[in-house]
């Protein structure tokens, strides 16, 4: 009955909200319009109701599932979203009463995930993320459970194989918590490499479509799908450029962030956001051209500080300056940069900024060597960089990145 067959079509949907007071129900549903849409939902109506609480039978009040009913007629939509987490007791009743299907705004957001994975450990988390959060809804939501695949909100990594048997998810979830765990440690092993190597990394975090995969793109060619569209890129990339001194860092995309992002994605995600607590520097990104800058900013330093982020340098990278109406009032600092992704303007401005914020682990000299002290330049050779080498009549002239423990000795030699 619920089932849509022509999946690649656009669907009729209609975005419901029950407005308690507990968050800006306006930006809110707005912000579910953006996700419907990432997941190929045509959204033909609105409905929000203002209640002190929420129904605990169906979350909104019999008299306005009926209006919705009548609405859902007229637009002849097939799917209904509703603005905040539901029961499966809730999902059931009102599936009965509207006779269409009904998911709620995690269910979306895992929906929208399970598009975008392509790695192994995308897949495994958001499968692990879908498994605990129907766990809890199996008893309300009966036979809901079992339909296969076929609509926004019931795809996804071991979809066909759901069943209400607590017993069978709880097994699977163990299993993928294991298998998430091996992955951890094969992380955790590279990123204790890249220490030990001396690499610096820089985490680029931010809201969800602010910019931060065409940044990437822009700085590294990493050819990283970058679309206007919520959650483009879901899976780590890691890509390495080198700055004004001749130092290399690596920078790593990130998930996308998102107000009231559902928890059991925050946890399953928690190893991808990691990177951003290992990295040496954050590029925190936002949108200047979006009217909720500031609210976006919010719910990254939240989240941010929830991984241990505290005292890693940040930068606050301004994108979308060539959309923006009031960059003039825009204060750039050291820890301050206006770009355009888009336009890749600003850039250097923002690496000279990663640079000065960057912890000195290598500095660029010209150094005149002489040739009893040849043996320095091997030293230098082995932990660092030389960009040019000449012979002088009194030694060796080079241009070269010293590493930090040659940097003392290196002064005594320095043109």
């Amino acid at each position: 009955m619920y089932e849509n067959k022509t999946e690649d079509l656009p669907v009729n949907t209609v975005l419901a909200c029950v407005d308690t007071g507990e968050f800006d129900a306006e930006i809110s549903i707005n912000e579910l319009a953006e996700l419907a849409a990432t997941a190929n939902a045509e959204v033909v109506g609105t409905i929000i109701q203002k209640r002190p609480a929420y129904d605990p039978a169906t979350c909104m009040g019999a008299g306005r599932l009926e209006e919705l009913k009548e609405q859902l007629e007229t637009l002849e939509a097939e799917l209904v979203i509703f603005d905040h987490e539901l029961t499966g007791v809730q999902v059931r009743n009102i599936e009965q009463i509207l006779d269409v299907r009904v998911i709620d705004r995690t269910t979306l957001i895992l929906d929208i995930f399970a598009q975008r994975a392509r790695t192994k450990e995308g897949k495994l988390q958001v499968e692990l993320a879908q498994q605990k959060y129907r766990l809890p809804r199996l008893t309300g939501m009966g036979t809901a459970l079992s339909r296969l695949g076929g609509g926004i909100g019931t795809r996804g990594p071991g979809e066909t194989k759901l069943e209400t048997d607590k017993r069978h998810i709880r097994k699977r979830i163990s299993y993928l918590e294991a298998e998430l765990e091996e992955l951890k440690k094969h992380r955790n092993f590279s990123r204790s490499r890249r220490k030990k190597d001396g690499v610096l990394c820089a985490a680029i975090v931010g809201y969800t479509n602010v910019g931060k995969s065409t940044l990437l793109n822009a700085l590294t060619d990493a050819g990283v799908l970058a679309e206007n569209k919520l959650f483009a890129t879901l899976d780590i990339t890691s890509r390495s450029i080198e700055l004004p001194d001749g130092r290399s860092v690596m920078l790593i995309d990130t998930v996308g962030l998102i107000r009231r992002l559902p928890h059991n994605l925050v946890e399953a995600f928690k190893s991808t956001l990691e990177e951003a607590a290992a990295a040496d520097i954050i590029l925190n990104v936002q949108d200047l051209s979006s009217p909720e800058i500031k609210e976006q900013a919010e719910v990254t330093a939240s989240l941010l500080n929830e991984l241990g982020c505290e005292g890693i340098p940040q930068i606050y990278v301004m994108n979308k300056a060539d959309a923006a109406p009031f960059t003039d009032t825009v204060f750039e600092d050291d820890n301050t940069v206006m770009i355009s992704a888009k336009e890749q303007t600003g850039f250097d401005k923002l690496l000279e900024c990663i640079m000065k914020n960057l912890p000195e682990t290598a500095k660029r000299m010209k150094l005149l060597i002489p040739y009893d002290k040849g043996g320095f330049i091997g030293k230098i050779r082995q932990d660092g960089k030389i960009f040019s080498e000449e012979y002088a009549e009194n030694g060796t002239v080079i241009d070269a990145l010293i590493d930090v423990k040659l940097i003392k000795e290196a002064e005594n030699y320095k043109v």
